[in-house]
């Protein structure tokens, strides 16, 4: 499970790169994504529909810091003023990125990130908060923490979802039975897609919040849980599910729509996790290889 999801203006360099790309017997493409010379590299949010993806990279002095890649490969890195890590959770069709913070006292703070500026996004009476996704109308989905670091340094937190109007309300919500959950995407009609722990064995399940029914997600035979990380105008929903007490081939990939589950796992990962989908069906995530290596991918409907 990607261990952060538990989760100045544009800065430094412009750098095209080589893609690693191929098909696979399922008609999807999967292309590899790696920042220049970074120990880690996720992709967490996107692409959008303009083909713009956002994720985090690891530097040799073991910090995160964000980064955006166009679908023509050019990079660019940034982190908030004060930024001691930095995780980028989305990108809109506007090119509007959300995400989250550690600021030098290690406190957590939403940001949204917009035309060059920054603006500091943090609930009212949260300890700790995260942005975690944004509409093509602005609205964003978030989630307060009781710890102030939102468990980004290890530090065990309980967390409630929110919605964040374009006017400037908050609506705070869990899914029923919860006792933590994390909204991790909000769509154009306000669907949002998250994952929430219940109060029965502390499972891990997705969920979707659409027109105000709940839909809990659950991959058939997970079980350790199902995390829910993104999902679209369609409910399209993509995420991660792993097992119990197994030592290969324990996480996977999901995709899920109407109630039908598939899973995915890019080719020759031991670890595959989906973070986000856009309402072309192109899907972003994580993987790692057999040499516990971390690398970004953008997987492609072959239409």
């Amino acid at each position: 499970m990607n261990p952060l999801r538990l989760f100045r203006f544009f800065a430094t360099c412009t750098i095209s790169f080589a893609l690693t790309t191929f098909s696979t017997a399922s008609a999807q493409t999967y292309t590899q994504i790696d920042y220049p010379n970074a120990l880690v590299t996720e992709i967490s949010g996107g692409p959008n529909v303009e083909g713009t993806a956002v994720g985090l990279w690891l530097d040799s002095n073991s910090v995160f810091h964000g980064f955006s890649v166009t679908s023509e490969g050019v990079f660019r890195s940034f982190d908030p003023p004060g930024s001691i890590l930095t995780v980028p959770a989305f990108i809109n069709y506007q090119g509007v990125i959300v995400g989250v913070y550690l600021d030098s006292s290690a406190v957590s703070h939403g940001f949204i990130l917009a035309a060059g500026k920054y603006t500091v996004v943090d609930a009212p009476g949260a300890a700790g908060t995260t942005l975690s996704g944004v509409s093509d109308i602005g609205e964003l989905s978030g989630y307060t923490c009781t710890d102030p670091g939102c468990g980004n340094t290890g530090n065990a937190t309980t967390n409630e979802s929110f919605v964040l109007s374009r006017l400037g309300t908050y609506t705070f919500f869990n899914p029923p039975g919860a006792t933590s959950s994390s909204a991790s995407t909000v769509s154009l009609d306000g669907a949002v897609a998250g994952a929430y722990t219940d109060d029965v064995g502390e499972l891990n399940h997705g969920y979707l919040l659409s027109h105000g029914k709940y839909t809990t997600l659950d991959f058939p035979g997970a079980t350790t849980g199902t995390f829910a990380g993104g999902g679209n105008l369609s409910n399209e929903v993509v995420g991660i599910y792993n097992y119990l007490n197994c030592t290969t081939d324990c996480n996977h990939a999901f995709w899920w729509q109407n109630g039908v589950f598939k899973s995915f796992d890019y080719p020759g990962a031991v670890l595959t996790e989906g973070t986000g989908i856009n309402s072309l069906g192109v899907i972003g995530g994580l993987f790692t290889d057999s040499s516990g290596n971390t690398h970004g991918f953008i997987r492609t409907p072959s239409y």
